[in-house]
């Protein structure tokens, strides 16, 4: 009788214990996500940083804000575009001055912010952009600015485009892992890091043409910007003549060498101050807080459904993922909605599963008939991405998007002699029928098994490509040809059919009314952002693992990512692009 009291005692200990932590961490993340509203005083400076992280929509950090060294909320890229386009009404914002070091962003992120920064200075107010180390993508952005000036001990990269891919067929022999690999398309190269040490000669040719491509469209960006002809800007890139900051100053990539003191004082005289007096600086987040964006006016709404990362099947509550059961769900709540007259899709999505692609499209098609579908695109809308993409009436992509890369692939891996010499572990089973056991590990498969799942793929190919002759109203014969999971940018897409204009969400979004002959409306945006104690109680495990992971693994973690993506193409038939690409 005494063990069952101390045990019930033990027991409610313990739940009390657990709801006053709960309590407290609530409490905790409750202020350190706290936005109060604040006023912005006038002679205000817009600050811009170039090393901040634009996701499609905004971003709610609880773990980032409870461990101190990220910040609780980051603006979404759209929201960030139109915060600018607020700033050049805002009689309190005299100018913006742009923090130049890194830029994570894709290329077509920082496009849209790009061009959201000229239509800035178009309202007549200052751009000032200063930095100490400017990488290539950063130095495009700050060329957006009417005076660019840089640290006279600091340094622009100006060499030029690279790419470079991770092959694995090293290490998966020295594992004794052998990949059985099934595709369609001769450029479809997402399977190259697995059965090649080196790029194909076809992979060699569509990275070198598209690489041109968004290196073309940098030297046009800067050469417009700095009044310099393309084939100086690329000259000074193939001699490695910027090599100094006065090398910088000497062939007009920047405007002056100036320490940050010198930055401040200059941006006393813009705001008319006493240099004295402190500049008002206003950080991206405080001018969050303090400004309500305009969702619109009338009874008619667009609904804005964002879609960005990997396509899984299923649910999943993970950020930067578009998982089909959910946006079934968001796309049918738009599609049956009266009062939404229009759905923009912003796609950013190098692909993943087929078989989601496939019933995310499907759910599109149906909103189509319906009600207008507009499609942007992000930094990627390849494979699976431009898969939910081509059915929609009109479809906007930045010059510099990564699209098309319309293929398929299967993986299976046999790790029998993985599992035996390495580890010692051997398989053996009894089964009902033949291929019961079809996509074990353990074993490799038959050549009736390789069969089956290369007709598989080929019948799923088969499917993408009548998606694309359907949606695009273009011959099958033509979209065969450019289609073989070839990855083209989105000026080369505009070309061939595949992409209808350039431009961006504001853009897409004027399309959308248009097409819905709305001369007024309000903007929905979908999914809803949870609010950060629910999301924090779904994912906080999840979350923290994935933080330390990356603190610890420093600039490793995409090459892990990496890994883990192929683990996850395991007997699923994928529409993905050839990894993700870095520059």
């Amino acid at each position: 009788m005494r063990f069952f009291k101390v045990f019930l005692a033990s027991l409610l200990a313990f739940i009390v214990f657990t709801i006053i932590c709960f309590i407290v961490l609530t409490v905790i993340i409750g202020r350190a996500l706290t936005t109060e509203k604040v006023n912005i005083s006038p002679n205000g400076v817009l600050v811009l940083e170039t090393g901040q992280a634009y996701k499609e929509q905004k971003l709610v950090n609880p773990i980032g804000a409870l461990l101190r060294d990220e910040p609780g909320e980051v603006p979404g890229l759209y929201q960030t575009v139109r915060l600018i386009s607020h700033a050049a009404t805002d009689d309190n914002i005299k100018g913006i001055y742009l923090k130049v070091n890194g830029n994570p962003n894709g290329f077509a992120s920082t496009e849209e912010l790009r061009d959201a920064l000229l239509r800035f200075r178009k309202s007549g107010k200052f751009v000032v952009a200063y930095g100490e180390v400017m990488e290539q993508s950063a130095y495009y952005l700050a060329t957006a600015a009417d005076k660019v000036y840089l640290n006279p001990k600091g340094a622009v990269d100006f060499t030029g485009f690279s790419s470079q891919l991770t092959f694995l067929k090293g290490t998966l022999e020295k594992l004794e892992i052998k990949p059985e690999i099934f595709y369609c398309g001769k450029f479809k190269s997402a399977t190259e890091p697995l059965r090649e040490t080196q790029m194909t000669e076809a992979n060699r040719v569509q990275t070198t043409q598209f690489l041109g491509e968004l290196y073309s469209n940098f030297l046009t960006g800067v050469g417009k910007a700095r009044q310099i002809d393309t084939a100086t800007l690329h000259g000074y890139a193939d001699e490695n003549l910027i090599q100094e900051p006065a090398d910088a100053l000497k062939y007009k990539l920047v405007d002056g060498l100036k320490y940050d003191d010198e930055i401040v004082a200059e941006l006393q005289g813009k705001t008319s101050i006493k240099s004295d007096e402190k500049v008002n600086l206003v950080s991206l987040g405080k001018y969050n807080n303090s400004t309500t964006l305009s969702d619109g006016s009338g009874d008619n709404k667009i609904a804005l459904i964002y879609a960005q990362g990997d396509i899984v099947g299923g649910e999943s509550e993970r950020d930067n993922t578009i998982a089909s059961e959910n946006y079934i769900r968001e796309i049918r709540k738009a599609r049956q909605d009266k009062e939404v007259k229009a759905i923009l899709f912003r796609v950013n999505s190098g692909g993943g599963s087929a078989l989601a692609s496939e019933v995310i499209w499907r759910e599109l098609s149906l909103a189509k008939k319906v009600k207008p579908v507009v499609v942007s695109m992000g930094d990627y809308a390849a494979s699976g991405g431009y898969y939910i993409s081509c059915m929609a009436d009109s479809i906007f992509a930045e010059p510099n998007t990564l699209t098309g890369s319309i293929g398929v692939f299967g993986v299976m891996f046999n790790m029998q002699d993985f599992f035996k010499n390495k580890l010692g572990v051997t398989f053996d089973g009894v089964k009902t029928a033949q291929y019961a056991d079809l996509g074990s590990v353990g074993r490799p498969l038959t050549e009736g098994e390789k069969r089956f799942i290369q007709n598989g793929v080929d019948s799923t190919y088969a499917s993408f490509k009548s998606r694309v002759v359907a949606g695009r109203k273009l011959d099958a014969a033509i979209v065969d040809s450019i289609a073989q999971g070839r990855v083209w940018s989105g000026v080369e897409a505009q070309k061939l059919g595949l992409v209808d204009r350039i431009g961006g969400i504001t853009e897409a979004l004027a399309c959308a009314a248009r097409l819905a002959k709305l001369s007024e409306y309000r903007l929905r945006e979908y999914p809803e952002v949870k609010d950060p104690v629910s999301k924090l109680m779904k994912t906080v495990g999840a979350d923290v693992s994935t933080h330390m992971v990356k603190k610890e693994l420093g600039v490793n973690y995409e090459l892990y990512q990496q890994i883990k993506e192929v683990q996850a193409m395991h007997g699923d038939i994928q529409a993905r692009m050839p990894f993700k690409y870095s520059f």
